[in-house]
């Protein structure tokens, strides 16, 4: 498998930072806010590979940072420090070093998020359809025939009736919501796709849904994925890799498998006893 992202040293510090900010949290102080200055690190030092058709989960509780990492790769914010690099065939982008509109470029069309909130990922303001062609005029697609087709087929491929088409997604439920944004997303083709917490507050049939059509699309279309998530069940389902936070660290990475059958850091048997 080709490697398509590779990050390393990634680091966001909210609030001025000092001298004393790195070596005063993180698990081992048990909080991330510096007592000095009052910064608070949301991630420190977060380094991984993602390859072609990966899925790599990043798990923890809230407060533990792994929004953070994928707010950061999909431009959302800046980071305070650290790299990434962008790998498509023959050409490499330094994430960091681009202008706004090469990172604007990527965002739109390489790029697809999935926020936890949908109000985050769709226009409210506009039909279904209407997100979808949103994003492929971002992408040169200016046609209006061809914007219509495509929106048709991914709302169906994402199991949104066509007939609903030019309603708002204001009238949909949170799960048809979460279908738009995936179609929305996908509409670009984008070979990485960033998913936020995707099923929190879903009913348990609608979430098994989502789920299953996230593997779908990750077979269909060889797609990498950074899966961000507390939920170990949908850790265990999707991902193949995966990355245990807390405090802004990373403190256990491995298969998926072995992390839950077999966890080494004492916080990540916590949690895995707790979902037991």
């Amino acid at each position: 498998m080709r490697k398509i992202l590779e990050v390393r040293h990634l680091s966001k510090i909210y609030g001025k930072g000092c001298p004393r900010c790195i070596e005063s949290t993180g698990p081992e102080a048990d909080t991330n806010i510096c007592p000095h200055c009052g910064s608070v690190v949301a991630i420190h030092d977060v380094s991984f590979d993602l390859h072609e058709g990966e899925i790599l989960g990043l798990m923890g509780e809230s407060g533990s940072g792994k929004s953070t990492v994928v707010k950061n790769l999909y431009f959302d914010q800046t980071p305070t420090s650290g790299s990434a690099r962008f790998i498509e065939g023959d050409a490499t982008h330094e994430m960091f070093n681009l202008n706004a509109a090469q990172q604007r470029r990527l965002r739109n069309q390489r790029f697809g998020m999935v926020y936890q909130n949908p109000h985050l990922g769709l226009n409210f303001g506009i039909s279904s359809g209407g997100n979808i062609a949103e994003r492929l005029l971002m992408s040169d697609v200016s046609h209006y025939g061809e914007i219509r087709k495509r929106a048709k087929e991914l709302l169906s491929r994402t199991e949104v009736l066509l007939s609903r088409m030019d309603e708002s997604p204001a009238a949909f439920s949170g799960g048809m919501q979460q279908r738009v944004q995936i179609a929305k997303a996908l509409a670009t083709n984008p070979p990485l796709l960033y998913l936020d917490e995707v099923t929190t507050g879903l009913d348990l049939s609608v979430q098994a849904r989502i789920l299953d059509l996230i593997l779908e699309i990750q077979q269909e279309r060889n797609t990498a994925m950074i899966v961000v998530t507390h939920d170990l069940g949908v850790i265990r389902l999707l991902t193949g890799r995966a990355l245990v936070m807390k405090y802004g660290r990373v403190i256990e990475s491995g298969l998926t498998d072995q992390i839950l059958e077999d966890p080494q850091h004492a916080y990540t048997q916590r949690l895995v006893a707790s979902a037991l």
